[in-house]
């Protein structure tokens, strides 16, 4: 297996699939090759087991600044049209109800700001702000067995997108397969990278690959690969593996709790999975892990290359576990591993969401959950939340934790933009054919 091609991409989950397809659909680029090593598509993070299946939009997450919900809206919503367009039968999506709930005065106040004063209200139109009995009629099993005293709030939408990013994964590929000049390769593992006069060669344990152009979306491995290649300076990962806790038919939709600033999507919420509205996912749990993909000691020895065995590393490790609301945290989360006493320390999460769970009404999923990387900045110290991005000389790295599913598509746009530049005039890209495909079919607010 050999070939040449213009532009190469390394990495077969969400993020190189949606370039796939908006590089092979809305581009005159000639041959484009994916790569992936797995047997199948989506088979490591992006498999629907393996992630929150929520689309953020921003509106429900605390955690995020208006100017950041703002940012995560519009990927969210290129991805919806795409839902909307190409899956009237709901086999990739489901659409439900997701809400924010706040208990309690200062809970109460906080979504009252958010909504009122903050701008959320303005930003999200379809966003409303529902009282206890709302509250009820959409999700009982959230009032069910609360005290009657406590003040309650949510901030509740319909668009509550719920995503088998796998599915969707496999769909991009699939539109793309379909057009001349376009291979897809799986079971391909790539093996060098080296840059050439006229761009890069990919050595693969099927052969080689040669490119003018190349995308690394391989999530973890992606700094790796860039490490390796002389980029990457002052970045180090932090692995952190989510994980969940099941039930049985407690919620119609999503229902999330008040997010803390420092840590991105840390809160516990509760949702009815994609494919069986019968199982109710709380979740996630986060634990720091020494691997780049869940259960694979092959993925071990992987981890060291972006760690950081350095004295910059360790220092940035130290100042941010130092932290004291990051600390406590990572240790909660080690315990909800241990047999019996995990569940009973989980079990009071769960309870603020649904108070009338017991605790044999919940058990540990088994299979579920990926390893997301947390980005280090080793010049600052300091966790970089959200994706990142490192362009070279004809060469781009993505690097993406989330909301990286959610904002595939609002990515896969900046990175064609990026990769018709690499070319210096000599592809076109159809933006606006691309926005009639995908945002243009998202539903708005009458």
């Amino acid at each position: 297996m050999s070939g040449k091609y213009d532009l190469v991409i390394v990495g077969g989950g969400i993020s190189g699939a949606s370039l796939l397809y908006t590089t092979a659909t809305f581009t005159d680029i000639d041959r484009i090759a994916l790569i992936e090593k797995e047997p199948e598509i989506a088979a490591i993070n992006t498999h629907h087991t393996n992630n929150s299946q929520t689309l953020h939009f921003g509106d429900i997450e605390t955690n995020y600044t208006l100017e950041k919900a703002e940012e995560v809206k519009e990927g969210a919503e290129l991805l919806a049209g795409y839902l909307e367009h190409y899956d009237p039968d709901r086999e990739m999506h489901a659409k439900r109800s997701k809400m924010v709930l706040g208990v309690g005065d200062a809970e109460v106040r906080k979504l009252e700001r958010r909504y009122e004063e903050e701008g959320f209200g303005d930003l999200f139109p379809k966003l409303r702000a529902i009282d206890r009995d709302e509250i009820a009629d959409l999700e009982p099993k959230v009032v069910e067995g609360r005290d009657p005293s406590q003040d309650m709030l949510a901030l509740q939408t319909p668009d509550g997108y719920v995503v088998d990013y796998g599915e969707t994964t496999k769909s991009f590929v699939d539109r793309a397969a379909d057009v001349d000049g376009v291979d897809v390769y799986t079971g391909t593992t790539v093996e060098d990278i080296t840059p050439t006069l006229d761009g890069y060669t990919i050595e693969t344990d099927a052969g080689r690959f040669d490119s003018d152009a190349a995308v690394v979306a391989a999530g973890s491995h992606s700094l790796q690969i860039a490490k390796e290649l002389g980029y990457g300076d002052g970045m180090v990962l932090l692995p952190v593996a989510g994980s969940f806790f099941l039930a049985r038919d407690l919620l119609n939709g999503k229902v999330y709790t008040l997010q803390m600033k420092k840590l991105p999507f840390a809160a516990v919420h509760g949702d009815a999975d994609v494919h069986d509205p019968s199982i109710t996912r709380f979740g996630p749990t986060a634990k720091l892990v020494p691997t780049l993909e869940r259960g694979r000691m092959s993925a071990v020895k992987d981890f060291f290359d972006v760690f950081g065995l350095n004295a910059a590393a360790f220092l940035s490790y130290g100042n941010i576990l130092a932290d004291r609301i990051l600390l406590p945290y990572v240790l909660r989360n080690l315990v909800y591993d241990i047999p019996k006493v995990g569940p009973k320390q989980f079990l009071p999460h769960v309870q603020k969401v649904v108070p009338s769970v017991e605790l044999e009404d919940i058990q540990r999923a088994k299979g579920y959950g990926g390893v997301r990387p947390q980005i280090v900045n080793t010049k600052t110290r300091s966790l970089d939340m959200g994706e990142a991005k490192i362009v070279g000389d004809d060469i781009i790295f993505n690097i993406t934790p989330s909301p990286g599913a959610s904002t595939c598509l609002k990515n896969a746009l900046q990175d064609t933009r990026a990769v018709i530049d690499f070319f210096d005039g000599d592809y076109e890209f159809d933006e606006s054919a691309f926005r009639a495909d995908t945002i243009d079919n998202f539903p708005r607010a009458a």
